[in-house]
């Protein structure tokens, strides 16, 4: 007994003391849990935090990118409306020397229309004067003061014999002395003389005639003649070769012929003797403006009659 109650003491000794070390144990454990447990709190707190950040990382991302693809859709833009920009001014470059050579080129034919104009008007001049000194026939001069009183000599004509001699308005002589002006230039209105004198002929038939005639009066009086022929209502280009000393010419689409003639009047040297041969009343009056001759188209085709 004595010995069975040191082992129980012992024994109650050491169940004290492995209580004591349990309480002692659980006591650091339980700290050590606490510790845990704050540890994992603030870890996720640092991971809330964390994923807070990434979220907005990804978030600042996609407005980077958005930012981005804004940014280069209107620089894409911008590059766009430069080169359109480029383009429109590389055209109207263009369109400016082209202009500016059109100017030029304007400017030499213009200048160069002027010379030819002024050279025909020189040459009218000239032409006439000589033909005055071949008509006058002036003598040396062996004149004097007396000779210069107006009167009428012996075997002269008065004014009264002069006027009754003037050729009629329907004499084809009148044509001849028109066309034998220094210079002369015969414009003929072609369809109103055929028509007048040849009507029953096709217009093929009456183009041929007419200009065969123009042609021998041409050689015959050496003046410059051009027929006018109206273009608007042909359906094709007329195949046509102008006979020697006469340019032949058509209206072009939606302009007379009377337009054409009058357009050649008034491209005339102001001075230089033009004839313009047509029935029409306009255009005999509008023509006599510019300071054209206009006569009868019966007169022409008596003239030619006699060709």
């Amino acid at each position: 007994d004595e010995a069975g109650r040191h082992e129980l003491e012992r024994l109650r000794a050491e169940l004290a003391e492995a209580r004591a070390q349990t309480r002692t144990e659980n006591e650091r454990l339980r700290t050590e849990l606490d510790a845990a447990r704050k540890d994992a709190e603030s870890l996720q707190r640092k991971l809330r935090s964390a994923q807070s950040d990434v979220k907005r990382g990804e978030a600042a991302l996609r407005r980077s990118g958005s930012e981005i693809e804004a940014a280069r859709a209107d620089a894409a833009a911008r590059v766009a409306a430069a080169e359109s920009e480029s383009r429109r001014l590389k055209a109207r470059l263009g369109e400016a020397e082209a202009a500016v050579e059109a100017g030029r080129r304007a400017v030499r034919e213009g200048r160069s229309v002027e010379d030819m104009r002024l050279r025909l008007l020189l040459d009218t001049v000239l032409d006439a004067a000589q033909g005055l000194r071949r008509e006058l026939a002036l003598p040396p001069v062996t004149s004097r003061p007396a000779d210069s009183v107006d009167a009428v000599e012996p075997g002269t004509l008065s004014p009264k014999d002069v006027a009754a001699r003037a050729l009629s308005d329907t004499d084809p002589a009148l044509l001849d002395q028109l066309l034998s002006l220094p210079q002369a230039h015969l414009v003929v209105d072609g369809y109103n003389v055929t028509k007048t004198g040849y009507p029953q002929l096709p217009l093929e038939k009456q183009r041929l005639r007419l200009l065969g005639g123009l042609s021998m009066l041409a050689a015959q009086t050496g003046a410059e003649m051009t027929c006018v022929f109206d273009g608007a209502e042909l359906a094709a280009p007329v195949l046509l070769a102008p006979p020697r000393g006469v340019r032949v010419l058509f209206s072009k689409p939606g302009v007379t012929a009377d337009e054409v003639i009058r357009q050649l009047v008034r491209a005339e040297p102001s001075g230089r003797p033009v004839v313009v041969v047509s029935a029409d009343r306009e255009v005999a009056d509008g023509v006599a403006r510019s300071g054209a001759r206009p006569v009868a188209s019966v007169l022409l085709l008596k003239r030619l009659s006699r060709v």
